[in-house]
């Protein structure tokens, strides 16, 4: 697996929505860190992709991670799915293509972030596998009911051939070089607020 790519990669969020929010393993840490991948992603041009599944009856996503969604400047896409894995959603497959023009779907490297780990996430990463896309899972940026679920579930999806990773990982493969134009405002996003 290689290093991550700003040109190649897109980040999607995953169904952090209503009540399950309140019963997952550590929520502030995800909440925390995914709106802090996402104003990094903001920060270097990558795009978000958000989803939720069915938001009527599960809620919508969590208000301030969809804060930080709707203050971003770089592409996003919004997605509302009833299949458990996001590559079942044609909408969303959709998505990946608009965000990524001209970016073959064997190129794609897509950072996923979201609930729950042993559902959605699980499902969505083994697909994006089987086509032949890059998944790079950051631990601390997932989560499910229960803290054994979350890990059997990441260690699933890297025996798939995911890349287990954080988002600070994902920032500093994007940025490359202290000299990159990104470099002044990944540190300052870095800097800001306590992860939990």
């Amino acid at each position: 697996m290689e290093l991550l790519d700003i040109k190649r990669s897109v980040v999607v969020v995953i169904d952090l929505q209503g009540k399950l929010m309140d019963m997952i393993h550590r929520p502030p840490l995800v909440i925390a860190a995914t709106n802090r991948l996402m104003q990094l992603a903001d920060n270097f041009k990558v795009p978000v992709v958000l989803t939720e599944q069915y938001p009527q009856g599960l809620g919508v996503t969590h208000p301030e991670v969809r804060s930080v969604f709707d203050g971003l400047s770089t592409t996003t896409r919004y997605v509302e799915k009833l299949s458990f894995g996001c590559c079942g959603e044609p909408k969303f497959n959709e998505a990946l293509a608009e965000v990524l023009p001209g970016v073959p779907p064997t190129e794609r490297q897509v950072v996923i972030a979201g609930i729950e780990a042993q559902v959605c996430v699980m499902q969505t990463v083994i697909e994006l596998l089987r086509r032949g896309e890059q998944a790079h899972v950051c631990w601390e940026c997932v989560s499910g009911r229960g803290q054994e679920y979350v890990k059997h579930a990441i260690r699933r999806m890297y025996q798939a051939g995911a890349v287990i990773t954080n988002h600070e990982s994902v920032c500093f493969e994007w940025c490359r070089d202290s000299q990159h134009e990104g470099f002044r405002g990944m540190n300052r996003i870095l800097r800001e607020g306590q992860l939990n």
